[in-house]
């Protein structure tokens, strides 16, 4: 449940896609269609090399439309669009990013009518995109459809299943045999199992893992009936008088939380033996392990001093080996046990952002502390909370605060647990207070796109850098990361033999906080036509230039000239997010 603060959350938002039908002022004559209500869905968030590919278009598009295909800025197929239904065979090599749209020649200009992206990966853990669902009373299918197809449409590709349990210490409600098919959570929500059932069924249906939350050290009130042992707990004190717990409102909810010692080797049994209890069930893919941060002193029952971030790499190892062909992924809450638990094997790095780590900076540290930690073999997904503040009432997302956290995270490599039934603003998942504005919503649609065409660019290798990069014709004022305000912040990176330019718009910004508490961050002015000069140290053959903010994310070229170590160019505009990518010969 995380660290719980009594309020509440919401879904995703929008962008204002204010250039979109301006043409590209400079070279490739393209023009971008003004509806973004055309859109184009995948039967699945991921497919294995080899597998078909079915794409359907939301309503019939007239004119001589081609469908073209690409990875990066290099087109390797073109067809012609006939109906709204068609197929494509993945390429073999795996863990490869895609953008698929579509296009027409009018006036001998390019016009982009729709996009979409695929992500072709034979493992999830590669490029983890993780949404969440936190209320399981009565559902129909067809309502629980509607959540994972609109997941889906975000290439979701692992869904964390939040606050579903009946106890801490006993998931399962009732037995692998015979489940229970109504009981209480530790809200006391009615909690269904034909609603879990059907969930689970529908993530698999489009290629998700299903992964169910519990801490790694809970047990409720009543867990000694339930044969959790006294001396598995943590303490207060020396003398084991005092257990460590973690108090919850009543009559919200029905117990309190008291914490065990993760190192206890019984502890591990018993809820390893639980869990499989919870496999047997319900087929669920892994184990989203929780914990609370740091707890201050805290004693086993033998008066020895508990390193509680040192124990979650043994609890860890003793999940796999109980369970060794699923999944888990363990919270570090403000980093705490962050190092060993990128030591241990988890699929990927998950990190509840809390104080101090309020900045844009300290976001992108956290990254690349846990690039630093895992030897860059595993990504980061940020669970952070947007507009905290306007969370504790009914409201919506603030679109400028959300879109700028997700284009520094995105730059960064990592991914933003935010999307459910409803957009994150708070820990506590099913608080559903905010709502996202349509432009918010379409924004959301066009950054996981963007995500998931441009990975192997974003989140494959790579190393930082600090690109020397100015502006000529002051259009912009311009700064190596980390952010300043009244500024464009540049992000390099150096992947394969492309150097890659993120430029991040903070020319308007308020705060250089990332959570927009109040949701006040103010929508950055549209740049159009910067001139920008780039230190290089070897021929260029292509620049080129795509951002979700514009164009469908669609890549387009860009003319330049080189004179020595510099790259000339023209910057057609920029509102929150571009990447440029300049590829040597």
């Amino acid at each position: 449940m995380k660290r719980i603060k009594m309020t509440s959350i919401f879904l995703c938002a929008f962008l204002a896609f204010s250039s979109c039908e301006k043409s590209n002022p400079v070279n490739d004559p393209v023009t971008y269609g003004a509806s973004y209500v055309l859109t184009i869905h995948t039967d699945k968030a991921v497919y294995k090399p080899g597998d078909e590919i079915n794409f359907t278009l939301s309503q019939p598009l007239a004119g001589n439309i081609k469908i073209r295909y690409r990875h990066g800025a290099e087109t390797i197929k073109e067809e012609t669009l006939n109906g709204t239904t068609w197929r494509w065979t993945a390429p073999a090599a795996d863990f490869k990013g895609y953008m698929i749209d579509l296009y027409e020649i009018t006036d001998g200009r390019e016009k982009i009518h729709t996009s979409v992206a695929v992500d072709v990966s034979s493992d999830w853990s590669r490029f983890p995109r993780y949404g969440f669902v936190a209320s399981f009373g009565k559902m129909s299918t067809a309502d629980i459809g509607k959540v994972i197809k609109n997941l889906n449409r975000h290439h979701i590709n692992g869904v964390q299943f939040q606050d579903w349990h009946y106890k801490h210490h006993m998931p399962l409600a009732g037995t692998p045999e015979a489940p229970l098919s109504l009981y209480k959570d530790i809200a006391n929500r009615d909690t269904y199992a034909s609603t879990i059932k059907n969930y689970i069924d529908a993530i698999h249906g489009y290629n998700m893992k299903a992964i169910f939350y519990n801490l790694a050290y809970g047990a409720l009130s009543d867990g000694g009936s339930d044969g959790v042992g006294e001396e598995w707990y943590a303490f207060k004190d020396k003398n084991h008088t005092t257990k460590d717990v973690l108090n919850l409102p009543r009559p919200m909810f029905k117990s309190d939380i008291y914490i065990l010692n993760p190192a206890n080797t019984q502890w591990q049994q018993y809820i390893a033996k639980r869990n499989k209890d919870v496999y047997a069930a319900y087929a669920f893919d892994g184990y989203q392990i929780d914990q609370l941060g740091n707890r201050g002193t805290l004693y086993d029952y033998s008066g020895n001093n508990l390193d509680m971030a040192g124990t979650f790499k043994p609890f860890i190892d003793a999940m796999k080996i109980a369970a060794p062909d699923k999944r888990l992924v363990m919270n570090a809450v403000t980093q705490y046990g962050g190092q060993p638990i990128a030591q241990s094997p988890v699929d990927f790095l998950y990190s509840e952002v809390w104080t101090p780590n309020e900045s844009f900076k300290d976001l992108a540290g956290i990254i690349q502390d846990n690039d630093r930690w895992s030897n860059n073999t595993k990504k980061t997904v940020l669970a952070a909370y947007m507009n905290y503040n306007v969370a504790d009432g009914k409201g919506f997302f603030n679109t400028p605060g959300v879109l700028l956290m997700d284009a520094v995270t995105f730059a960064f490599g990592a991914s933003h647990l935010e999307l459910g039934e409803h957009m994150l603003g708070k820990e506590y998942f099913p608080n559903d207070n905010l709502e996202m504005k349509d432009d918010l919503k379409q924004a959301m649609v066009r950054y996981y796109d963007f995500l998931v065409a441009y990975e192997n660019l974003l989140r494959d290798g790579g190393a930082f850098n600090n690109p020397v990069v100015s502006c000529t014709n002051g259009k912009l004022a311009v700064n190596a990361w980390p952010p300043a305000s009244g500024q464009v912040a540049v992000i390099g990176r150096e992947v394969s033999n492309s150097q890659v330019l993120h430029l991040v718009n903070f020319t308007n910004a308020n705060s250089l906080n990332w959570r927009d508490a109040d949701g006040t961050q103010p929508a950055p002015a549209v740049i159009s036509n910067a001139d920008l000069d780039v230190t290089v140290n070897k021929p260029v053959a292509k620049v080129w230039i795509a951002s979700p903010d514009n164009g469908f994310g669609v890549a387009t070229s860009l003319p330049f000239r080189q004179t020595g170590n510099t790259v000339s160019f023209t910057l057609p505009s920029l509102q929150y997010w571009d990447m440029v990518v300049v590829t040597y010969k």
